[in-house]
């Protein structure tokens, strides 16, 4: 062979290789295992979200993916924990709306969730269930609000605790339709829903994944969802926009998040790890069943979607005077 075709021949080779082990060195995840943090107790909503993207996380990534659940202060403690982390990309947080906008204006936190965590990707969307017990005469919202109307401060309504979104969904029906309901927190939706389910109150909201199993018992009945169309999983059911309240749009959403100052090509490949789990025939039957919407987008559409949500939950809690326990 020509000497000057060898030599350009083994320059070629070399540079293939570097190429090569520059991409093997990058695929590498810089982290020898990577901690999902849930700030909730096993078995709500958020825990199970992190288990069901756990394993394709550690498919994609390379590497172990550990959920561990940090409860307490309405998953305050949790989001504080992975907000001081070091950001690296080895501690991720599932976390949810309560967390990440509502409790920033209920609490006094030493970190405020949206400076302190890079948001990474949104995992699901759940719209609420406005529902009454069976023996409530009202089939739709405007029956509901004018039964309200008739009886100022007679008709409660039920919540999983002072401060959740059940809570705050309750008053802002109270302030839009300018109506009197009494509220009656619980330790819990379990609890919320059994004493409306048994007549004891009046009414409640829910999220939807966790009411339409009940729904089926015929001792209570859904008026209304919280989503900006209708939900596949009740299609029967107009939203709160269709009956005439335009503003009350809102959902339980919940999504991944890292330290503020990880690294962006880490958050984009995370992102991108993310959004594979998501497209796997295994998560979307489970979120499908859950009525959340395809919800999948870059960082930046759900740091701005985070952004839009920030003056809702501001306003409602300054203009009901909501306060936690």
């Amino acid at each position: 062979m020509n000497p000057k075709r060898l030599l350009s021949t083994l320059a070629a080779f070399t540079a293939l290789a570097i190429a090569s082990g520059a991409a093997c060195a990058q695929a590498a995840y810089p982290c020898p295992a990577v901690k999902l943090v849930s700030p909730y107790p096993p078995g709500g909503t958020t825990d199970l979200l992190a288990r069901l993207i756990q394993p394709g996380l550690m498919k994609e990534l390379g590497t172990p993916v550990i959920v561990e659940n940090k409860a307490g202060a309405s998953s305050n403690i949790g989001i504080e924990f992975v907000a001081t982390a070091a950001p690296d990309g080895c501690t991720l947080l599932l976390g949810s709306n309560t967390g990440i906008v509502i409790n920033r204006n209920l609490y006094k936190l030493r970190v405020d969730p949206v400076k302190g965590l890079a948001p990474i990707g949104q995992v699901a969307s759940v719209p609420l269930v406005l529902y009454v017990s069976a023996g409530v005469p009202a089939t739709s919202l405007a029956q509901l609000v004018e039964l309200a109307k008739k009886n100022p401060g007679k008709l409660s309504y039920a919540s999983a605790g002072s401060g959740s979104p059940q809570h705050l969904m309750g008053e802002l029906l109270k302030l839009e339709q300018k109506i009197s309901l009494a509220h009656i927190p619980y330790k819990g939706s379990g609890p919320a829903i059994q004493d409306v389910v048994a007549g004891q109150v009046e009414m409640s909201f829910e999220a939807m994944s966790v009411i339409v199993p009940q729904l089926a018992s015929g001792r209570i009945r859904a008026l209304a969802t919280t989503g900006a169309a209708r939900s596949a999983g009740l299609p029967n059911v107009p939203t709160m926009k269709e009956q005439g309240m335009p503003g009350f749009v809102t959902e339980n959403w919940y999504g991944l998040f890292a330290p503020a100052g990880t690294p962006a090509a880490l958050v984009k490949r995370l992102n991108g790890a993310l959004n594979t789990v998501l497209d796997s025939k295994e998560a979307r039957i489970s979120l499908d069943k859950m009525g959340s919407a395809d919800v999948k987008g870059t960082p930046e559409a759900f740091a701005k979607f985070i952004a839009s949500e920030l003056p809702l939950w501001e306003s409602v809690v300054k203009r009901s005077g909501a306060k936690v326990d």
